[in-house]
């Protein structure tokens, strides 16, 4: 189904992916992009379980918008090892503006179909460090 307001789809492989991430724990993170030719969000990379934040954050394009889930593991001050979903709407400020607000318009019903509480949106690679994850994830 198009988002109304943008006229973007969803591939069923974006959150048959999330599931794999969310239940399965299968991988560490999700970037997805908006495919031009198709009118959809699509994925574009899968991270492995064993990967890293910063090969996470290596991914996202310097000059480009995605949408990107991350796992984020850690322990808490009762020593408790918990994890998180977090929704990363990367938008920086040197992209396209056009590019910028579709990836705007379709971020909230796509959020909402993989249905993820926690989000962070980054303009820079600084609102992107882990310490921010940490700090929404307490």
């Amino acid at each position: 189904m198009a988002n109304a307001a943008s006229g973007i789809a969803v591939d069923d492989e974006c959150k048959l992916k999330f599931l794999e991430l969310k239940s399965k724990r299968l991988h560490r993170y999700i970037i997805y992009k908006i495919d031009d030719k198709s009118h959809k969000i699509v994925v574009e990379k899968v991270g492995g379980p064993e990967e890293s934040y910063d090969a996470f954050t290596g991914s996202l394009p310097e000059k480009d918008c995605r949408y990107a889930i991350y796992d984020y593991d850690f322990v808490t001050e009762e020593n408790c090892q918990k994890s998180k979903i977090f929704f990363v709407a990367w938008s920086p400020d040197v992209a396209r503006v056009r590019t910028k607000m579709l990836y705007a318009s379709s971020k909230d019903r796509f959020k909402r179909e993989l249905d993820v509480t926690y989000e962070v949106q980054a303009t820079d690679a600084s609102e992107i460090e882990i310490g921010n994850l940490k700090d929404k994830a307490n």
